[in-house]
């Protein structure tokens, strides 16, 4: 019980800094939508395939911009602070949890803009939508996990960069495998290929619970 009251009050912390702090809300919004509008300029109506990949690609980017930043905001002071009243476990949950939140909010929209500018190719749309909200979460998970490290390193892109690489381009090669099933009547959505995808999220909540003590007491 007293876990639960710790990952909710982070959670109330790190909610009421991004009411605070709207900038950094607001311009993962306008990263969105400019890049979403660039595109359009350049592609009139993609093909599905090509919708697909591009609605991936950009995806990954947008959690680059919306989760990177969650460890790195984190003071010194604020972390010793953190270490006195919560346990490690606890942090990273509600890290996790918040960032989830956000990727969710931020896959939606991105899904919106991108029918509103492109197109709806989508046969199958309510799997499509929930693969994009899976997606969303297991990017989050990663580049959560991806944060907590490099927030302790002094070179923060370089090791966001070289760590991020080999783990999240499987991820989203099978993200596209899944969803391009979405885009074809012909093609199913394996069962599989999706429990595949959630026990590599279940995977990194569990490494990032059990790797972050020793990152915590640095």
């Amino acid at each position: 019980m007293n876990s639960l009251r710790q990952i909710y009050t982070l959670l109330k912390k790190d909610l009421l800094l991004e009411i605070r702090q709207q900038y950094s809300f607001y311009g993962i919004l306008l990263y969105i939508g400019a890049t979403v509008f660039v595109l359009f300029m350049a592609i009139d109506e993609p093909e599905s395939h090509v919708w697909n990949g591009l609605f991936w690609v950009i995806q990954l980017f947008i959690c680059i911009n919306a989760v990177a930043k969650s460890f790195m905001q984190e003071s010194r002071g604020r972390m010793l602070y953190f270490y006195s009243i919560s346990s490690p476990g606890n942090f990273v949950l509600a890290k996790l949890i918040f960032n989830s939140g956000l990727m969710l909010l931020m896959s939606l929209l991105s899904l919106l803009l991108f029918t509103m500018f492109f197109g709806n190719p989508m046969v199958k749309v309510g799997a499509f939508i929930g693969l994009v909200l899976l997606g969303g979460w297991s990017l989050s998970l990663i580049f959560t996990f991806l944060a907590a490290i490099a927030a302790r390193a002094q070179q923060n892109a370089a090791i966001m960069a070289v760590l991020g690489f080999p783990l999240i381009i499987p991820q989203l090669l099978l993200l596209m495998k899944i969803s391009n099933a979405a885009f074809n009547p012909i093609l199913t959505i394996h069962a599989d290929n999706v429990l595949l995808l959630v026990a590599l999220d279940l995977m990194v909540i569990i490494l990032s619970v059990i790797l972050f003590p020793f990152l915590w007491k640095d």
